[in-house]
């Protein structure tokens, strides 16, 4: 599947998770929500590659030689990177749901 269709594909999920988040913090999380898309996407494609390399180049000789490849750095920079945007998300949503809790108390 190519990049461009699994951004698409997460940004639509992202965008469903969110659809009943009131318009104003929805619009505060929109670039957030398209960052997570962008990096979910990166990743995936560099998981590609380090599925067929590995993450670490042994050297043949002296296998205590090792180097990590550039792609595994910058998955792991890219994973950091959408986890923090991934729980300030969560947190939007946790705030939303909180605040529907409040409103059922009043009923009880």
């Amino acid at each position: 599947m190519s990049k461009q269709k699994v951004y698409e594909q997460e940004l639509e999920k992202l965008n469903n998770l969110f659809k009943e988040v009131e318009e104003s913090r929805r619009q505060l999380t929109e670039g957030l929500i398209e960052s997570a898309a962008f990096l979910f996407a990166e990743n995936k494609e560099i998981e590609g590659l380090l599925n067929k390399t590995g993450m670490i180049k042994v050297h043949p000789k002296h296998p205590e030689l090792q180097k990590n490849i550039p792609a595994a750095e910058q998955y792991r920079k890219n994973l950091n990177s959408y986890s923090i945007v991934i729980k300030s998300l969560n947190s939007v949503l946790d705030t939303v749901n909180n605040d529907d809790d409040d409103d059922m108390d009043e009923f009880e």
